[in-house]
């Protein structure tokens, strides 16, 4: 039986970095994601790696993205209004098609907010944020072990699809400790016929997203559009109890773990309630939701925001005859089970009749 380790949400996704073959982090410190740059500045070096706190987040975006461009394995962290100032430079990742790992642990907004965890950043995430017709892939972890994990996989995934690849978690997420099982990595290998590593003895590669020539702008933006539905084909989600639901609550990272003692509470005490949890928020798995919808009727989206991903669910099932309630609980305070489970009650005596 493999050894538990326990670990904090932070740290494991700065040692699941390490272990997928991360070779240099930029970043600049924010609460509530400060563990991970602590623990590259800690322990990059020793593993033949690259630590640099930059001297602003717009630094560090650039510093990636150049990295990037070489081909190594790179990786920088933020949180928030962190991610918020990475923006343009990550529109420039995708327009270029360099690979990169992104880890915003959000806390609370708009503005300065506060540094209590929250789901606000869903549209930021997962509608590209910055200028331009792009999108990065977004894993969303709901665990510590999930930490660790999506943060090794968003690394494969960024290398396979030569595009930045976000990591969504929040502030829970990121303070929590729990046991964690270290799996054994095994790199997989990309072409990299792109990177530039000098052209002695080659002809020279340029990478770039300015493209001035009458069309070429436009051949561009339909491959990258052809590349992010591609990405279809590693959509991850996970259901629980839809078998003989009558209700599915859809929801994502540290709410869908709190709702998983809802919901069986709920089941407790006779209610026929599912759940649907989108690992992959983009792309959405949109296609797997209308499924359930071809048999299941009502849906209700809970988020910590006012909301926002249940635009997605209601894209998803909308045309199927279902209805979509949501409840929203803006950040500031962390939601208990039984609060969830309120809600659930209140919503599901009116639809089940």
């Amino acid at each position: 039986m493999a050894n538990k380790e326990l670990v904090k949400g932070n740290e494991a996704i700065a040692m699941g970095a390490i272990e997928a073959g991360c070779k240099f982090y930029f970043g600049y410190p924010i609460t509530p994601q400060n563990e991970i740059p602590e623990y590259m500045a800690k322990n990059l070096d020793n593993e033949g790696g690259t630590f640099v706190q930059a001297e602003s987040e717009v630094a560090s975006i650039n510093m990636l993205l150049g990295a990037g461009s070489t081909g190594s394995r790179a990786m920088t962290s933020s949180s928030s209004p962190g991610i918020s100032l990475k923006q343009e430079g990550i529109s420039y990742m995708c327009g270029s098609q360099i690979p990169g790992v992104i880890v915003n642990m959000s806390r609370s907004g708009p503005g300065l907010g506060g540094i209590s965890p929250s789901q606000g950043d869903y549209f930021q995430s997962t509608r590209g944020g910055g200028h331009g017709d792009y999108r990065t892939m977004v894993l969303a972890p709901a665990s510590v072990q999930e930490n660790y994990d999506l943060t090794m996989k968003a690394f494969d995934l960024s290398d396979e699809y030569r595009n930045p690849v976000l990591v969504l978690g929040d502030a829970l997420l990121g303070q929590m400790k729990e046991p964690i099982t270290r799996n054994k990595y095994k790199k997989k290998e990309y072409k990299q016929d792109w990177i530039l590593d000098g052209a002695k003895g080659r002809e020279r590669r340029r990478i770039k997203s300015l493209y001035l020539a009458d069309g070429d702008l436009t051949d561009h933006n339909w491959m990258l559009f052809e590349k992010y539905e591609s990405m279809k084909k590693d959509i991850m989600f996970e259901t629980k109890y839809l078998e003989d639901s009558k209700m599915v609550i859809v929801a994502f990272g540290s709410v869908a773990r709190i709702l998983k003692s809802s919901i069986a509470m709920a089941r407790e005490q006779g209610m026929k309630v599912g759940l649907f949890r989108p690992i992959t928020l983009y792309p959405f798995p949109t296609e797997e939701l209308s499924k359930v919808a071809d048999s299941i009727k009502n849906f209700m989206s809970i988020e910590l925001s006012t909301g926002q991903m249940i635009e997605d669910v209601k894209l998803s099932v909308g045309a199927q005859n279902t209805t979509v309630d949501f409840y929203g609980r803006p950040p500031g305070s962390i939601p208990s089970p039984d609060e969830f489970l309120e809600e659930i009650k209140t919503i599901y005596e009116k639809r089940i009749k």
